[in-house]
């Protein structure tokens, strides 16, 4: 793609960087095939090819972001799909996360939208603020239907749906320690707790610590890690976002120069994918740069790691498991083999979802400030994942088993919990209605 921007604003290394990403853009338009807002909509501009040309168009004329731009770059789920697919190697990410913090520095939101977003952005990172929010709309749930009806309140009614009944309280596996092996540890790895995943279902981290204790693996849970900042960074809200990523790399960088570790592991594939980009986040930062590279070349997501392992050959479990990759698994870090054979590994039967490209429509704050479009692609994915009659579905990221969870009744488990399962850990609380009925039919 050709394109004019001056010296002057080339001066300008976030533009620079821009500009390097469009003159790769060759119009071929391979994207839009995978995209899944232009699948949904069938707009141009609600493709990648589509939102590049706006971004390009408001980059090299140095203007405010308007109504049009901010409209189809906040349709854009950032599932990463069109960058697996491109053939010229388009950075699409780092581009469309340039142009969110330009929207966030030059465009002034509805009121209604901006009160939204602060609301998103001043509770889901904090686990007490966000553990008081769930009880709190589990009280004006009934609520939700009306507030459905306004459209400036609907992204409040999708909070409301999505809200599970039960807010977890802090467990042993939350907190900041050491888990240490029961024989002398064959490595030492960091495991980010995170914000919101030890709120909704804390059993995921506490299986993901049995198990890697299990097989020998120390554990730490660093005192003061908290929120890796990938909410507040897809809203455009850098600062905020960046005081997340430096918090999190001072700690992360004691611990290895402390005491060494083999892995910085994450069980949110959607955390996952900024902590490995916290070098490029951070590399104008002379203070941070070197360490912030050190972080993300350990980040791991927990499968990457397990498969490392080298775990047992497990027999059949007479459970068939449909696997849904994450987006942010499969495109934002290329992890697509590991996670299925993993499974295949420890017993399961293991199906592909027709249109596994596709996302689910959750995408961090997605599904709560696009919930028509997000709506339309959660149908769209359990249609595809039913159809493949599975016992159960497993998958690597707690906003995506909320948001498929709500729409179907099969039980949606994190990969790693089945895993500890297999391995001689605890039912994962989700099967036991599933193999209680499956031991009366015998």
């Amino acid at each position: 793609m050709q394109t004019h921007f001056t010296p002057g604003q080339l001066a300008d290394p976030r533009v620079a960087e821009a500009e390097k990403i469009l003159r790769k853009c060759v119009h071929c338009g391979f994207c839009t095939a995978t995209c899944p807002t232009y699948v949904t909509l069938g707009n141009e501009l609600d493709s990648p090819r589509g939102r590049i040309y706006l971004i390009k168009d408001m980059l090299e004329n140095g203007r405010p972001a308007d109504r049009e731009i901010v409209t189809h770059i906040d349709r854009c789920l950032s599932c990463l799909s069109c960058m697996t697919t491109c053939p010229s190697g388009v950075d699409y990410m780092h581009l469309v996360d340039h142009a969110r913090i330009h929207i966030e520095e030059t465009y002034r939101r509805p009121l209604p939208d901006r009160l939204t977003r602060a609301l998103l952005a001043a509770v889901l990172p904090h686990r007490r603020r966000f553990r008081a929010a769930l009880k709190l709309a589990n009280l004006v749930r009934p609520l939700a239907g009306l507030l459905g009806k306004a459209a400036a309140l609907r992204p409040f009614a999708a909070m409301l749906r999505l809200a599970p009944e039960k807010a977890h309280e802090p467990t042993p596996f939350t907190r900041a320690c050491t888990h240490v092996t029961l024989g002398p540890p064959k490595g030492r790895v960091a495991m980010l707790t995170g914000c919101a995943q030890p709120v909704l279902d804390p059993g995921i981290n506490t299986a993901a610590i049995r198990l890697l204790t299990r097989f020998g693996i120390e554990v730490v849970l660093p005192e003061g890690e908290g929120c890796c900042g990938a909410l507040t960074h897809h809203m455009g809200k850098e600062q905020a976002a960046l005081a997340s990523a430096r918090r999190n790399v001072d700690i992360w960088a004691s611990e290895i120069d402390a005491g060494g570790l083999d892995a910085i592991l994450v069980t949110t594939s959607g955390c996952g994918t900024v902590v490995k980009d916290y070098g490029y986040m951070l590399r104008h930062d002379p203070a941070y740069a070197e360490k912030a590279a050190r972080v993300s070349a350990l980040a791991r997501d927990v499968t990457e790691y397990l498969d490392t392992l080298d775990l047992p050959q497990q027999t059949f479990r007479g459970l068939t498991v449909a696997y849904h990759s994450a987006c942010s698994l499969q495109h934002g870090q290329r992890v697509t083999l590991q996670p299925k054979a993993l499974l295949r590994r420890a017993g399961f039967a293991v199906r592909d979802p027709a249109e596994a490209h596709l996302c689910c429509g959750s995408a961090g704050t997605y599904n709560m400030l696009q919930p028509e479009i997000s709506q339309t692609l959660k149908a769209r994915k359990v249609r595809n994942i039913e159809a493949t009659k599975p016992d159960l579905i497993a998958a690597g990221n707690i906003g995506c088993m909320t948001q498929i969870g709500s729409g179907t009744p099969l039980p949606v488990v994190h990969t790693v919990e089945l895993l500890d399962w297999a391995y001689g850990g605890d039912v994962p609380e989700k099967l036991e209605k599933l193999l209680a009925q499956k031991a009366a039919a015998v």
